[in-house]
């Protein structure tokens, strides 16, 4: 299912230890947190296959373009003639220049590199070469930009730059019918945050993967959800998630527990009652709510620090109506978050304590051994699923 690669440099025997059957296994080691070496084996294996780069949403109109990551993992996102989105490895054919800057955007009728001008068409191909015109030597067309695998799924983006990863569809198995009736890429996103975090990459996403915390954390949610509500499913590929239930009286996650929006059409009965939560390996974290889908997009910056950025996005009919305010579900969201971060970056802290050592997982932490055990296939080097 994912390329092969070589072994993370991780403890053998404490990886034997994660993937022990669930109510025997541990954590992950200390290594997989805070160790630069483990991070950087990371950028480039688990990053150079599938992962999230954002919404097609966020190149609107042709000659659209966005850059995300650097260095080894830099891409470069542009909208075509033809209104589709490429990739294309951030890297001049020159020498190599920055075409944009690591989160910079642009929007113009071709590529145009700021070092020394050499210019593409949106598709990639070489425009022009300055004072390369005349020399006879010299073929254009041998110095187009360097496309990347890339796929456009209910609006997200997804890039493969090793071009070695399974076929997309193995990475999405059995999600179509679970994502596919709230329509995502026909929502409209009206808000946006970005955190940047104290903490490693994983520790968000095990935090996302359990509410065992949530009583503890969150009153304003296990107000509105409770905490010992839904049940995890099992998917084929290397996502994961599961459902939590809404209180009756509600109608979806909001302070009030009240929507200041409409619900999204098509939606079964235990879809109008429930909230999706699923984990898109490695970085995007997706929560189907009835009546708006909120995502986190994960870019690690370092074994300790981790940039996401939090999108709201709501039906159109919704977003039209001239009083409509989004804050019902941004400030209440917004505010666990924050509980959230402040957990996690409390946790890196701890990870980072000589007497740290790999702790047990809770009865209702299964969602969390999923993606435990994931993640220590992948640093021996074997499939993940």
């Amino acid at each position: 299912m994912f390329k092969q690669f070589e072994p993370a440099p991780v403890p053998a025997d404490d990886l034997a230890a994660a993937l022990a059957p669930f109510g025997q296994s541990r954590m992950l080691p200390r290594e997989a947190y805070v160790e630069p070496a483990v991070f950087e084996w990371e950028k480039r294996t688990i990053f150079s296959g599938w992962h999230c780069v954002g919404h097609a949403a966020d190149l609107e109109g042709v000659g659209a373009q966005r850059a995300v990551g650097s260095g080894e993992n830099g891409i470069l996102l542009v909208r075509g003639d033809d209104a589709q989105v490429r990739a294309f490895a951030n890297v001049c054919r020159h020498r190599g220049h920055e075409l944009l800057a690591c989160g910079a955007t642009a929007k113009r009728r071709s590529i145009v590199c700021p070092y020394h001008a050499w210019s593409y068409k949106l598709d990639g191909e070489l425009r022009k070469a300055p004072r390369f015109e005349t020399g006879e030597a010299f073929d254009p067309g041998q110095f187009g930009l360097a496309e990347l695998r890339l796929v456009n799924w209910h609006g997200y983006l997804f890039v493969d730059p090793s071009g070695e990863d399974a076929d997309f569809d193995v990475h999405v198995a059995g999600l179509e019918e679970v994502v596919g009736p709230y329509r995502p890429e026909d929502l409209t996103i009206v808000d946006r945050h970005s955190y940047e975090l104290n903490t490693n990459w994983k520790v968000i996403a095990e935090n996302y993967q359990e509410c065992y915390h949530c009583a503890a954390i969150h009153p304003e949610l296990s107000r509105i959800s409770p905490p010992t509500s839904g049940e995890n499913i099992d998917l084929p590929g290397t996502w994961m998630g599961g459902w939590m239930s809404i209180v009756e009286g509600a109608e979806t996650m909001s302070l009030t527990g009240r929507s200041g929006g409409v619900a999204i059409k098509g939606l079964s009965e235990h879809e109008l009652r429930t909230v999706m939560y699923l984990v898109g390996f490695p970085n995007l974290l997706v929560s189907l709510h009835p009546d708006y889908v909120m995502t986190h997009v994960m870019t690690p910056l370092g074994a300790d620090r981790t940039h996401v950025e939090c999108a709201w996005a709501f039906p159109k009919e919704a977003v039209e109506t001239p009083d409509f305010d989004p804050s019902y579900a941004v400030d209440f969201w917004d505010l666990t978050n924050r509980q959230d971060w402040a957990a996690c970056e409390s946790v890196q802290r701890g990870l980072g304590s000589p007497h740290y050592r790999p702790g047990p997982l809770a009865p209702n932490e299964d969602a969390v051994y999923q993606w435990v055990t994931l993640i220590a296939r992948a640093y021996l080097g074997t499939p993940p699923r």
